[in-house]
């Protein structure tokens, strides 16, 4: 699904940041040593991006769409595993519209209630993102209203690239950023952004590869999926705009979940941070020796969520 006859650029972006900028939080970033985290090499940069309205980068996207497209009559809605379906319900709950999310029943809990509590309606069917979103398009098509895709739609793409706009401010003598990959709209904005002055690695889990297998293919590819970070990083095949943004794409690397649960516990220990399965999965390709940086590289790790019930509190 792409709604616009070209592909995002960095004017695009710039643009889009100045629109949404008033609705989002500008999120920091933390640097430390290597050493910190078991690694010999240059500082390892964090990019808080979890600090985002409701819990993860998709806030971005989802004001991106709501203040660049026609007024939604029929209101919002979104198919999600989980965390768009959040993004969305918060920005249209700011925006004064009526949002109807469809979330697969793999859906984290926590991630389920967070939609909850910004007043969406809520439908939990399926087993996986591909029948929510086939269920949200026949609900559209019979009742109406304004889709906003996860990861494919321009004004998606557009919105999620902002964080890469902020990143390169805050820290412009990056060589690397490592971006955890589901339907790409993360990674394609960023791309766009980047235009190859970055380098950008991709980290799938490897029982939901999207980008990797299309790679390898020439094309995307519809793929199994399976795994911790199905509920984040559970589309069947990458998104067309950002496949069509991969020649500023070093690569698309693979974890297994052992190495997840690893860098989710690294993350608790290392900073106190609680993130996600698919939040932790771009640290998991760094500590896992998927990639593999040179002696100086200077790497950044995008941590883009943190909607979980896994610490319990009290």
């Amino acid at each position: 699904m792409t709604e616009s006859p070209h592909f995002p650029t960095r004017a695009d972006i710039l643009a889009t940041a100045s629109r949404i900028g008033p609705h989002i939080r500008q999120t920091p970033v933390v640097t430390v040593d290597a050493a910190d985290f078991g690694l010999v090499g240059a500082p390892i940069t964090f990019k808080l991006e979890f600090l985002q309205h409701s819990g993860t980068f998709k806030a971005r996207g989802a004001f991106a769409n709501l203040l660049s497209r026609a007024r939604p009559g029929q209101g919002v809605v979104a198919a999600s595993g989980g965390n768009h379906g959040a993004a969305v319900a918060y920005a249209a709950h700011k925006l004064g519209h009526p949002a109807r999310i469809f979330v697969p029943s793999i859906s984290n809990p926590a991630k389920i209630e967070r939609i909850r509590s910004y007043g969406a309606d809520i439908v939990v069917g399926g087993a996986t993102y591909a029948e929510a979103y086939t269920a949200s398009r026949a609900w559209a098509e019979a009742h109406g209203g304004l889709e906003l895709h996860a990861y494919d739609g321009f004004d998606t793409v557009v919105g999620q690239g902002t964080m890469a706009a902020e990143l390169a401010e805050d820290v412009p003598d990056l060589d690397t950023i490592i971006l955890a990959v589901g339907g790409g709209g993360l990674i394609g904005g960023a791309a766009a952004y980047c235009q190859g002055d970055t380098r950008l690695v991709g980290a799938e889990p490897e029982t939901a590869a999207t980008l990797h297998h299309a790679l390898a293919a020439g094309a995307p590819v519809d793929v199994p999926v399976s795994g911790i970070a199905a509920d984040s990083l559970g589309a069947r095949r990458i998104g067309a705009t950002c496949f069509a943004l991969r020649h500023f794409i070093e690569s698309a690397v693979l974890v297994p979940d052992s190495a997840i649960l690893a860098a989710q516990q690294a993350l608790w220990d290392g900073l106190r941070i609680v993130a996600e399965p698919g939040g932790a999965a771009a640290l998991a390709a760094l500590l896992s020796g998927a990639y593999r940086p040179a002696a100086d590289e200077r790497v950044c790790i995008v941590l883009c969520g943190a909607n979980t019930t896994a610490v319990k509190f009290g």
